[in-house]
């Protein structure tokens, strides 16, 4: 089947957080606003999901789900097909989303007032969780080198807190794109095991790699490791599923994952949403020619956005993206002050776009674009920000 990414999908009024909640999260309230915020696709999913629910919706039942062995084995199975990753299926643990997978390794393995190291500028959601559970989240910002981003090591072993308990590690980096090379991963594997911290890598953008780059499973490089390791990840990035809030936490340790199970039982997390296992798992069975077809073309709109943002916002700069689909726009070459560019973004442009302080320390000159949307979208949002950015050239 060839999947046309091209079409225009009437997302508005469909309680879209991307398209609905633009006016509420960001301020953008143009009736013709393009939302590039939240990391969503605008794309129609693989054929096979959508028979997989139909056939769901034609039972006319919509019951408790159960049997989530068939769902660790297909997760297991796109692990070992697309990244060499051999796992057994009873390392991993349904979560609903990467997100509550992070939430409950916070509450599992750390304690209200204790440290969890962050590399900034990172997903914001780390941040979110981390304070929501009480703890302390300590910012180590990164350098850029060569376009891509580099943690600190040396630097963070003497400002390292005492009662650290934990790295949040985003692999690939979002927002950066960076995707970590293997010595990288295993340094700081290595920093983990001699600090004694636990070490949660948030995998979920694992498939969305492009061409010249190749994601590197935090276990299979550093197998050392494995005995402090939570790894999530699942279809849902990949696949355009997140409403379907339904990720997987991978944990080879036996005690650690009996910990990380007795708090999700505790949380009321280990029963889960029928169409969103049933949607993911279709996807982790039959999704490869989706994705297959998917890349080529993100990777021609991530080339569009980042040669147009170049030439139509004189001294902006897109770090070249080695994944993901979110362009990270630095401002600082521009001149403007942050209220000036983000004005010029929300107001004149009228794109919805994620501000790059809400990363941390390191975002503060630099705003967050999601590409992943029809071509002629993308073609939009550059004419609009050349329009914008017009007078400063």
């Amino acid at each position: 089947m060839i999947y046309d990414f091209d079409k225009l999908i009437e997302r508005r009024g469909t309680h879209s957080t991307k398209w609905d909640a633009m006016a509420e999260r960001v301020g953008v309230t143009a009736e013709d606003a393009i939302p590039m915020w939240v990391a969503e696709m605008d794309f129609e999913g693989p054929q096979e999901v959508r028979e997989a629910l139909a056939a769901e919706v034609e039972r006319l039942t919509f019951g408790y789900y159960t049997g989530d062995i068939t769902w660790r084995q297909a997760m297991s199975d796109w692990l070992d097909r697309h990244h060499g990753w051999q796992i057994d299926p009873d390392w991993v643990t349904p979560t609903p989303g990467v997100c509550s997978g992070l939430a409950l390794a916070i509450q599992a393995f750390s304690d209200e007032g204790d440290t969890i190291v962050v590399f900034s500028p990172v997903y914001h959601a780390f941040y979110t969780y981390i304070d929501a559970n009480d703890r302390q989240a300590f910012s180590h910002q990164m350098s850029e080198e060569n376009g891509r981003y580099r943690m600190d090591l040396d630097r963070l072993e003497e400002t390292l807190p005492d009662n650290a308990k934990m790295v949040f590690f985003c692999s690939p980096h979002n927002p950066g794109g960076t995707v970590w090379h293997p010595e990288e991963i295993r340094a700081l594997c290595g920093f983990c095991e001699r600090h004694d911290l636990i070490l949660v890598a948030d995998e979920i953008h694992h498939d969305l790699v492009y061409p010249g780059n190749q994601h590197h499973v935090t276990q299979m490089v550093a197998p050392g490791i494995t005995d402090r390791l939570i790894t999530c990840a699942g279809a849902t990035k990949t696949f355009n599923l997140a409403g379907a809030h339904v990720g997987g936490a991978v944990i080879a340790n036996e005690k650690l994952r009996r910990k990380f199970r007795k708090m999700a039982k505790r949380s009321g997390l280990l029963s889960y949403s029928l169409p969103g296992m049933v949607a993911t798992e279709a996807a982790q069975r039959h999704g490869d020619e989706w994705l297959s077809q998917l890349l080529p073309y993100l990777e021609k709109n991530r080339d569009l956005f980042e040669a147009g943002i170049q030439k139509a916002i004189p001294g902006a700069r897109a770090m070249h993206l080695e994944a993901t689909y979110l362009s990270w726009v630095d401002f600082s070459g521009t001149g403007l002050k942050r209220e000036d560019f983000m004005s010029r973004v929300g107001g004149r442009a009228r794109i919805a776009a994620s501000p790059g302080p809400v990363f941390g320390p390191g975002g503060e000159t630099f705003v967050r674009f999601n590409f992943a949307t029809p071509r002629s979208r993308v073609e939009e949002a550059v004419a609009r920000l050349g329009e914008a950015f017009a007078d400063i050239g």
